[in-house]
């Protein structure tokens, strides 16, 4: 039995479980806060749970925290077709970001039940945890785990900005499973994403046949001056952190700016102390991201913003320094699993084109350890990480259709 394009999710129902989903951990302005291993992010992992023992699946959960849910397939020999994302949301993050290519990927097995298809492959949708890396940097750590990037141990010891453990927030919630992390073998992953971007909506495209991801660097620059009075303090005897890191902010977007058009990077995250109307900043934290899908470019900017920042902080009298708090090298997806992805979109007759992920995800580093594919769809605006964040049940719909077609016929229909 081969896969034909009549077959195709239930869109209204994706969509009702985005809707649901979304009802967790309301942000302020129509979208969500649902940050990793909160009492928000439990209670989504919770409804997740509940949907799955509905669907029928088995579930595992590994010392990460990470939710395996598995539909049998008929070979007990072969390995599973993974598929899926994150549940985890940025503090002020929209209702689709990695939800849709968890709940896609349930949509997939109640669908698969309603025809009554078997596979013989089984297949297994994953939520990994603490993709965001907004609460615990850096972002992918379960995943980054399970592809042997990171220690268990060294995961663990992640610290929010309260001084508070992952290890321990994951017995908190209560989910701290005994699985050994990236004990499982996987025949494939393919995980489905809105773009986080502007291409195919500009362009009025259904689909994103990602081929490559973009490598990033993270680079965390503490700037030490001295604390004085904004008032009586000359100008010409100021220690000024927060010039420092104004300076920078200049010097960042001058180095990505010559590295266009692939080339980007500015500072997201910053934290001034004491943080006083009137007294002149003495300590600055704030995170560089740069990223290009070029390792060397990569490479060259970082190395340009450690000298130039240097020279500025020199010149103004403030310690510094500059650690490494996250990255990865640009990504190349399987050439098969992008394949099945193009093939698919081909077969369901929706316009597409290629893409390069500008943003992380969990299948840059699974990539490592497994064939991996991803799918994407528009959002409107490109706007993402913000909770104006948005997408029409018709986009969810054709992705996921997508994500459909690719990952049963790479498990294998069963006459």
């Amino acid at each position: 039995m081969a896969i034909t394009s009549n077959m195709r999710i239930n869109g209204e129902r994706l969509w009702d479980s985005l809707m649901e989903m979304a009802q967790i951990g309301p942000g302020i302005a129509g979208g969500n806060n649902r940050q990793t291993l909160t009492d928000e992010d439990a209670e989504g992992r919770r409804l997740f749970e509940r949907w799955c023992t509905e669907a029928g699946l088995s579930m595992g959960l590994d010392k990460m925290g990470t939710m395996f849910a598995r539909r049998e397939g008929t070979d007990p020999d072969a390995l599973p077709v993974y598929v899926g994302s994150h549940l985890d949301t940025q503090p002020t993050g929209g209702k689709y970001d990695g939800v849709l290519g968890v709940l896609g990927a349930l949509e997939i097995m109640r669908q698969l039940n309603d025809l009554n298809i078997k596979t013989k492959h089984p297949i297994v949708v994953v939520n990994f945890t603490n993709e965001e890396g907004t609460r615990f940097a850096p972002a992918m750590v379960a995943s980054g785990v399970f592809a042997g990037v990171h220690t268990l141990d060294w995961a663990y010891d992640r610290e929010d900005a309260e001084g508070v453990r992952l290890g321990d927030e994951l017995k908190r919630v209560g989910y701290l499973g005994d699985e050994e992390v990236g004990a499982r073998k996987m025949h494939a992953f393919f995980e489905l994403h809105i773009e986080q971007g502007p291409i195919l909506e500009k362009e009025n495209l259904d689909i994103g046949v990602v081929t490559h991801g973009q490598g990033l660097k993270w680079l965390e620059t503490t700037l030490i001056g001295k604390e004085s009075h904004t008032g009586s303090t000359p100008m010409p005897m100021r220690v000024n952190a927060g010039l420092g890191m104004a300076r920078m902010t200049e010097l960042v977007n001058e180095i990505a700016l010559s590295h266009a058009p692939d080339a980007v990077g500015a500072i997201g995250q910053c934290n001034v102390y004491p943080n006083s109307r009137n007294i002149i900043p003495g300590k600055v934290v704030f995170t560089v991201d740069f990223r290009h899908p070029d390792k060397a470019v990569i490479a060259d900017m970082e190395e340009r913003y450690r000298a130039g920042a240097k020279k500025i902080a020199d010149k103004i009298g403030l310690g510094m320094d500059i650690e490494e708090v996250g990255g990865f090298d640009p990504v190349e997806f399987d050439a098969d699993c992008v394949s099945a992805v193009r093939n698919a979109a081909e077969r369901l007759g929706y316009s597409h084109r290629n893409l390069v992920s500008g943003a992380g995800h969990d299948a840059c580093w699974i990539n490592r350890v497994a064939p991996t594919a991803m799918v994407m769809c528009p959002c409107v605006d490109g706007l993402s990480h913000n909770e104006a964040e948005e997408i029409s049940l018709e986009w969810a719909a054709a992705g996921a259709n997508v994500l459909f077609h690719a990952v049963v016929e790479t498990a294998g229909i069963v006459d």
